[in-house]
């Protein structure tokens, strides 16, 4: 409690920066909250198909690959349909991919959003903090220049230590909002990572598909040879 009561002191003692300090704190956690509750919810989302996919991927069973994705609106199974849409036509495996990556990069934007705000807001934070103690230092000296000799020692320290506060908690505000920043970016980082996996993934078993596919035939001809 005492720890509270010395916090609303700093605060009310910081000048009138400190509010804009904290509507900056606020925006932050907003951010916060709605990006790590989305991309929490995407990476599940992601889990859950890729667990349902992989095995009858690896077995070149497109067709049920398609059935499982056709109705699943994870960012995974939006990049495999885009694949599958492909798939079932004479196309290189560069024409999958291009196609493939162009839906990763209508999805990745979706993951990366607002997220970049964060560090913004922690340098608007620290700035605020800066310009506040500075604002609080010139009202300190024009507020001494009339003040008693005796008396501006005193008055000098105590409004230094009030300037200090508007810094202290710009400080305050900014670090945790660097360390949030960094890991989102690295939770949006992991399912980037997860959607590229899944494309090669795919690219790999259409391959080897078309591979089996290419062999069969030429068995096919070359029996036929045989056979005239």
């Amino acid at each position: 409690m005492e720890f509270f009561y010395s916090m609303v002191k700093s605060f009310t003692a910081g000048g009138a920066f400190m509010y804009p300090i904290l509507f900056v704190g606020a925006i932050a956690i907003a951010i916060t909250i709605e990006r790590y509750v989305t991309l929490a919810r995407m990476s599940n989302r992601n889990q859950r198909t890729w667990s349902r996919v992989e095995p009858v991927l690896t077995t070149g069973d497109f067709d049920k690959v398609r059935e499982l994705t056709s109705k699943d609106e994870s960012p995974i199974a939006r990049v495999l349909s885009m694949g599958l849409a492909l798939e079932g036509g004479v196309r290189r495996r560069d024409d999958v991919e291009k196609a493939m990556q162009e839906s990763m990069i209508e999805i990745v934007p979706q993951l990366e959003k607002r997220t970049h705000y964060l560090a913004t807001l922690a340098n608007v934070a620290t700035l605020l903090g800066l310009l506040g103690t500075v604002s609080g230092l010139i009202h300190a000296f024009a507020a001494v220049a009339t003040v008693n000799p005796a008396e501006k020692a005193n008055l000098l320290s105590a409004s230094i230590s009030e300037a200090m506060n508007c810094t202290a908690f710009g400080l305050i505000t900014a670090v945790p909002i660097l360390v949030v920043h960094a890991f989102l970016q690295s939770k949006t980082t992991r399912l980037n990572d997860g959607l590229e996996a899944a494309a090669i993934r795919f690219l790999n078993a259409l391959a080897a598909r078309q591979a089996a596919r290419a062999q069969s035939r030429l068995e096919l001809v070359q029996k036929a040879q045989s056979a005239a």
